[in-house]
């Protein structure tokens, strides 16, 4: 995971891999590096290889305390989890590929 500040107050949390109860919690433990909560935090997304519902959890827990987007295109995998949990539409999901030109 990396975690990188860039400008206006964004922290930027770039996750790859696979998360589970395991791990979840590295995602929530890299967000809450620094001054909390950053203006804007994204979660970059784009490498997960699987996350179960921990992770969707984590995420879910760390919209509720601050301005949150997700980086996308979702992997398959978890777009489906969050469609399928009712989960998606709480996200603000800023999808790389309609962000070109």
């Amino acid at each position: 995971m990396t975690v990188r500040a860039e400008a206006d107050g964004v922290r930027v949390v770039v996750c790859s891999g696979e998360f589970d109860l395991d791990t979840a919690g590295l995602l929530v433990d890299a967000c809450d590096i620094g001054p909390v909560p950053a203006g804007l935090l994204v979660v970059d997304v784009r490498q997960v290889a699987f996350g179960d519902s921990s992770f969707l959890n984590a995420l879910i827990r760390l919209r509720n305390t601050r301005p949150l987007a997700l980086q996308g295109p979702l992997p398959k995998q978890l777009h489906r989890m969050m469609e399928m949990t009712g989960a998606l539409p709480l996200f603000d999901i800023r999808d790389t590929t309609e962000q070109v030109g």
